[in-house]
């Protein structure tokens, strides 16, 4: 369920660019029937139920803490962006991604109903540390920074990646020193961004011209600076990556350059995170996990079992 706040229905508006962006770039030469050609506009976000057949693990829901037990719900913060994270099917409403169907499965298995409110992405860390949600999504990456002050379990492993134009000289980039004298395109409040803000002084060390940091807070915009060659890469998740540049001809994925997991974000010191672990396990074991990844294609980013606030992958 998702507010009908102004805030709410700004961020709809926002994901539906980026959905809007992807969809009306894809016009390759692909067979309509198997998802890649322009006739497929709407089916790209697939829509096939995986969750509803979960069913309650009592083993599982009797780690969570007595008052969530007695009212019922948890109240999860969930930032929509692209797929195959979270977005807004074309009905501007209906909320699908990955993120979507790992929190809704879990709320199954501990027998709780899911009480979803979306948010920015860059104001569901500090909302936790609050205490204004129970847990948030947003394909956060686990580091070694932000478990200073936030709790996670881990669902999948994602990381960093780059996108580029068909023509950009860039085939893999292996270093950061390979962007100096470039403008790179990121998300505003990531981890991408604080990667790129951490190692800016490399390409003063290297005697090269800085890269410039443009980030977005909406993902449609992010693409369209790339496309419009306002901006000569992207760095993003691995998964965003993969997905997007199918959609959109004259752009390709450059590479990984760095693996992390993804988790739920709580606030530190959460009693809750057992319960949710003990969930994601339970779905790992019941085949419903594998179900997830295969209708979102991310399939590489499977995790052998669930763990709380593991340390950064390095």
């Amino acid at each position: 369920m998702t507010t009908s706040t102004p805030r709410a229905t700004a961020l709809r508006a926002a994901a539906l660019l980026a959905t809007a962006a992807l969809a009306l770039t894809a016009c390759g030469s692909g067979d309509p029937s198997d998802g890649t050609g322009p006739a497929a506009a709407t089916a790209r976000i697939p829509t096939t139920d995986v969750v509803s057949g979960v069913t309650k693990d009592p083993a599982a829901a009797k780690l969570l803490p007595a008052d969530v037990r007695a009212r019922g719900s948890l109240s999860l913060a969930s930032s929509v962006g692209s797929p195959p994270s979270a977005t807004y099917l074309p009905d501007g409403r209906t909320l699908a991604g990955q993120d979507i169907d790992f929190a809704d499965a879990v709320g199954k298995v501990l027998g709780v109903r899911i009480k979803r409110e979306v948010a920015s992405f860059e104001a569901i860390l500090p909302a936790l540390g609050s205490g204004k949600y129970d847990l948030g999504t947003g394909n956060f990456g686990v580091t070694d920074e932000r478990r200073r002050t936030i709790d996670f379990v881990t669902y999948v492993n994602d990381g960093q990646g780059f996108a580029a134009r068909k023509d950009s000289p860039l085939r893999k980039v292996t270093s950061l020193r390979q962007l100096c004298g470039l403008t790179v395109a990121t998300g505003a409040g990531t981890t991408f961004e604080a990667t790129l803000e951490e190692n800016a002084h490399l390409c003063e060390e290297a005697g090269k011209q800085p890269y410039d940091v443009k980030t977005y807070a909406e993902q449609g915009a992010l693409w369209i600076s790339l496309q419009q060659g306002r901006s000569d890469v992207v760095m993003s998740t691995v998964n965003g990556l993969r997905y997007a540049v199918k959609q959109q001809p004259g752009l390709r994925f450059l590479n990984e350059f760095k693996r992390l997991d993804v988790g739920f974000a709580f606030k530190k010191g959460t009693p809750l995170a057992p319960a949710v672990r003990a969930a994601v396990n339970r779905l790992k074991k019941d085949g419903t996990y594998d179900r997830i990844l295969r209708k979102w294609g991310t399939g590489p980013s499977a995790i052998a079992t669930s763990r709380i606030s593991p340390p950064e992958v390095k």
